[in-house]
């Protein structure tokens, strides 16, 4: 398996981060700038942005929940030679999964959807995780 082919679904979930988080500045800076926030309302993050930038900034500090351990077991799956098709397969469908997350994240925010996706994305990720553990510890290739 080829390096690019392992770290692509990686590449994807970190720019999905990105987006968000470039989308949060586009919202933030404007909405202080216009005076709809002031600066001592939100200097210790308190929740009084507009709800669209709730939604995005929540959005975007999901991104280094779960996440965190996707890119964990990547660099791990790597660098000890498990990263097989297996591995890159659940990997996609894990990153599909945040996208979409992400997505209901920031449109409408349906509870029940977003809960779904991210259940269903956690429990892939578990799921890695687990088959990876069994390999390290049976001394599977």
């Amino acid at each position: 398996m080829s390096l690019p082919f392992i770290l692509l679904p990686l590449f994807v979930q970190v720019t999905l981060t990105f987006v968000i988080g470039f989308w949060l500045a586009g919202l933030r800076a404007p909405a202080v700038g216009r005076g709809e926030v002031r600066a001592q309302d939100i200097a210790l993050r308190e929740p009084s942005w507009p709800k669209q930038t709730l939604q995005v900034g929540n959005s975007y500090l999901n991104q280094f929940e779960t996440p965190v351990l996707f890119y964990v077991l990547a660099i791990l799956a790597i660098i000890t030679k498990h990263a097989d098709l297996l591995f890159v397969l659940l990997s996609w469908v894990f990153v599909v999964l945040r996208v979409l997350h992400a997505w209901v994240h920031v449109t409408d925010n349906n509870l029940k959807r977003r809960g779904a996706l991210f259940g269903a994305a956690a429990a892939v990720l578990a799921i890695m995780w687990l088959i990876f553990i069994i390999k390290i510890l049976l001394g599977m290739p």
